[in-house]
């Protein structure tokens, strides 16, 4: 089993950010939930970018239920222990739907980039195969990486410490408690989910930046909406994967900030993703009053 350090502040802090994130849980669920109630039920937005919107909320509403939980109730409690087998499936299950996520953002970037370079052909090009391909591509890319990393650390031999300095059940955490040399498997997981986290953010930013010259070019009308859109967009990304670039891109060091970037990427984001990609838009807000 392994302990959970979990906070250290005060006992009247812990209370305050049990109630902040339990709000931003509650938002996160609702937020979500009623995107992918108003897509299924609405044929109005039967179209690949709600399609992939709805995904993306799926995921933002499994993640979080993963997640923020776990958040919550190392809040309650000082100290929490976790059966080896729970905190392996805790990590597979957040790996995988957090690998999902991260494919889907790249899919709704080159959705967009596909409707703005080609919007007389963007049906043809994006047919419903198409989406169901990339969407099933997206999950599979998830569980293969989850997969991959669970498979590097259920080898490895766990006598000493079992402490783990987070608040849930993570790679960097557990690989430092094994009684073994982990240089070479941090350095494979390392290149499994960091360097392919800053190779797909490199490749999004890329597909933003198309985006925005092409909005410049072509928009005469709505063209401020639609540039505000796109940069809140990016900063959107940008939460998602500085943070996980932080922790999973380089060498394997226990810190303090570790805890709070994972914060931002599985709790706060979720909540954020709603207003940024989906309830801003014209549409929607239409759809959610019929």
């Amino acid at each position: 089993e392994f302990v959970l350090l979990g906070f250290n502040h005060s006992h009247k802090i812990q209370q305050v950010l049990f109630i902040t994130f339990f709000i931003v849980y509650l938002m996160a669920l609702l937020g979500n939930i009623t995107i992918l109630t108003t897509v299924i039920t609405d044929y109005h937005l039967h179209t690949p970018m709600y399609f992939f919107l709805a995904n993306l909320a799926l995921t933002d509403i499994t993640e979080s239920s993963v997640s923020t939980p776990t958040l919550l109730w190392s809040l309650l409690s000082q100290h929490r222990t976790v059966p080896f087998k729970e905190c392996i499936s805790h990590m597979f299950l957040f790996h995988f739907i957090g690998g999902a996520h991260i494919l889907l953002l790249a899919v709704l970037a080159a959705d967009r980039c596909v409707a703005v370079s080609q919007p007389l052909q963007y049906l043809t090009l994006m047919n419903r195969e198409v989406c169901l391909g990339l969407v099933a591509g997206s999950w599979e890319g998830g569980f293969l990486h989850s997969a991959t990393q669970i498979a590097l650390l259920l080898p490895l031999p766990y006598c000493g410490s079992n402490t783990l300095d987070n608040f849930h059940c993570d790679v960097p955490q557990v690989l430092k408690v094994a009684c073994t040399d982990t240089l070479w498997t941090e350095q494979l997981m390392v290149s499994n989910g960091g360097l392919l986290l800053a190779v797909i953010f490199v490749l999004l930013l890329v597909s933003y930046s198309a985006i925005l010259v092409q909005i410049r070019r072509q928009l005469t009308k709505g063209k401020h909406k639609a540039l505000s859109t796109c940069i809140a967009q990016i900063m959107a990304v940008s939460l998602t994967f500085i943070p996980a670039i932080f922790i999973y891109a380089r060498p394997f060091r226990t810190s303090e900030l570790d805890k709070v970037a994972s914060i931002f990427f599985s709790v706060l984001v979720p909540a954020l993703n709603p207003m940024v990609y989906t309830l801003r838009n014209t549409e929607m807000q239409k759809a959610i009053r019929r």
